[in-house]
């Protein structure tokens, strides 16, 4: 895959070497993510709303009530900031001038569109899918009155970066000789065991995409 070109707007200035513009770690830091922040500016007043988002190809998609004051911006054209983090872990220097976050993001920078028609009907279902794999076939349609009152934005992935901080502390040279303990502090994200709606009036057994649910967060 050709790599994302760079623009004044997605092109890292503070420590560029943690930089990536290559669409596969643009993609799977994407992937792993959940809910995204969609940064906007509307009436001169600055927003940031956080949101689920799916990617499909070279586009994302996010979606919601069609009052939302975000989707409504984003469908209009308006120009939006995307972003996606993924903690990993705290890592712990000999200072705390040093210490900090081992972590995956991205940033996303443009305009989106509505979608709408069948096209629409697709993404909710792959939306669906997206958050518990295998969901979709189990829930029932949506009828015409929640589709009236959904908004899907499409999002394409054209002016974007990656930055990823990973590894070790990195101390001062004379700081390595301090009785410190410095290391790293993994963060994962782990799902616990499901807990069954108390109204369910039917005995279900529980779905296995639901007993053996876990993200892919790498």
């Amino acid at each position: 895959m050709k790599p994302i070109s760079r623009t004044p707007r997605n092109e890292l200035k503070r420590l560029p070497a943690r930089a990536e513009y290559d669409r596969e770690t643009i993609y799977a830091i994407i992937d792993a993510a959940i809910i995204c922040h969609v940064g906007f500016v509307e009436n001169n007043s600055p927003f940031v709303i956080p949101t689920a988002i799916m990617r499909q190809g070279e586009n994302v998609y996010l979606h919601g009530n069609a009052q939302s004051r975000m989707l409504q911006h984003l469908g209009a054209g308006h120009e939006a900031c995307v972003s996606v983090t993924h903690v990993d872990g705290m890592v712990l220097a000999r200072s705390g001038f040093h210490s900090s976050i081992n972590y995956r993001s991205v940033s996303l920078f443009g305009s989106g569109r509505l979608v709408e028609g069948e096209q629409k009907v697709e993404l909710l279902d792959k939306f669906v899918d997206s958050l518990i794999p295998g969901r979709a076939d189990d829930v029932r349609p949506m009828t015409k009155k929640e589709l009236n009152i959904t908004s899907v934005v499409e999002f394409p992935i054209q002016e974007a970066s990656a930055k990823l901080s990973v590894g070790q502390p990195v101390d001062d040279k004379k700081d390595y000789d301090l009785p410190i303990w410095a290391g790293v502090i993994p963060l994962e994200m782990n799902s616990g065991d499901p807990i069954p709606d108390p109204k369910m009036k039917f005995t279900i057994d529980t779905p296995d995409y639901v007993a053996n649910y876990m993200r892919d967060t790498e």
